[in-house]
């Protein structure tokens, strides 16, 4: 999303940008999310939930996403809906393809299968697909989010963020295909008993379950849930809708009485019968990487902007260190300010 961002609006501000795209198709992984982009209600509120990030990049996020989503409706994008289902985030969700395609035809020049040599602007994607492979989990990101404007940006002086090793993850019930990320996403920890392979209750996650997710041992875990959380809502589905999707995507789901261990007592599971899933850690995007200002320029150990280059998306280490955020917002707002940078 990054890179046709800023090729969008660097088009609008009269220049002529060139998106070199190493994969075989546009959008990047903004084209297998869900299409929610979103932000804390208040800066407060971000540092809260993500306290080694650094304050200047939260800040621009909250104070200019709003705007950056009328500029996105500008380019001929409507929401599917204007509000994110969580009280907790403002933020409106699009149709990833819809919102792919109209950024492509602003962005003009997008060339497909042609990795960069030089760049101006690095949005790139992170390094998802290295960090899973490192660290033997899944991948839910675009193939290509491999760490070229990371080892880029080093090599021409770059600094490095802290929460290299941190990572946006969900739960999956396994490897799925790009298609069914979002659909086969399992996101009701909160109203299930997580255990390890040995029956140890791992605990109650966060809001928002990624914490949860980079904990867990070896990568994996079983949700059980009883019929009560079955019944539970979950955006637009229900606990119950997203167990079937792990079921019809290949998932391990069983009842429970057929784990290998006893389970623990739990007031989670009060109305039988009990159903248990096995779930797998799967990185959606990184959290560390290029350290950048508010301006997007890309920074060196000294602090001191590196000629001539920018980044953006989830290239940028140290907006979400500690905690999530959207990293949709992130590309969407830098984007537009790496563009701005450039040809200032």
């Amino acid at each position: 999303m990054a890179g046709l961002v800023a090729a969008a609006r660097a088009r609008q501000l009269g220049a002529a940008p060139v998106v070199f795209e190493k994969g075989e198709r546009a959008g990047g992984s903004m084209l297998l999310s869900s299409g929610v982009v979103w932000r804390h209600r208040t800066l407060g509120d971000f540092r809260a939930e993500c306290p080694g990030g650094e304050t200047a990049l939260q800040a621009r996020i909250v104070e200019e996403l709003d705007d950056a989503l009328d500029w996105l409706e500008s380019l001929g994008v409507e929401p599917v809906r204007r509000e994110t289902g969580n009280p907790l985030t403002v933020g409106r969700r699009y149709d990833p393809r819809t919102l792919t395609e109209a950024l492509v035809r602003a962005a003009g020049d997008v060339r497909l299968r042609e990795p960069f040599g030089e760049a101006q602007v690095l949005a790139t994607g992170g390094f998802a697909a290295s960090l899973a492979r490192e660290r033997d989990l899944l991948l839910r990101a675009a193939p290509w989010s491999e760490g070229d404007g990371l080892s880029y940006a080093v090599e021409r002086g770059a600094a490095t963020t802290g929460g290299l090793e941190e990572f946006y993850g969900r739960a999956m019930p396994g490897p799925v295909s790009e298609t069914d990320f979002v659909r086969a996403s399992q996101l009701y920890a909160r109203h299930a008993l997580v255990l390890d392979d040995q029956g140890n209750d791992l605990g109650q996650p966060a809001w928002h379950e990624s914490d949860l997710v980079q904990q867990l041992p070896d990568g994996r875990a079983w949700y059980v849930v009883d019929a009560r959380a079955l019944r539970e809502p979950v955006r637009e589905r229900t606990v119950a809708d997203l167990v079937e999707a792990a079921r019809e995507v290949g998932g391990d789901v069983r009842p429970a009485d057929e784990l290998p261990f006893e389970l623990p007592p739990s007031p989670k599971l009060a109305e039988p019968p009990f159903i248990a899933i096995r779930v797998y850690a799967a990185v959606t995007h990184t959290t560390g990487g290029i350290r950048a200002d508010d301006r997007a320029r890309v920074l060196d150990p000294q602090g001191r902007p590196v000629p001539d280059l920018c980044a953006a998306g989830a290239d940028v280490g140290g907006i979400f260190t500690g905690g999530y955020g959207s990293g949709l917002a992130a590309a969407l707002v830098y984007g537009r300010i790496a563009a701005e940078t450039t040809l200032a």
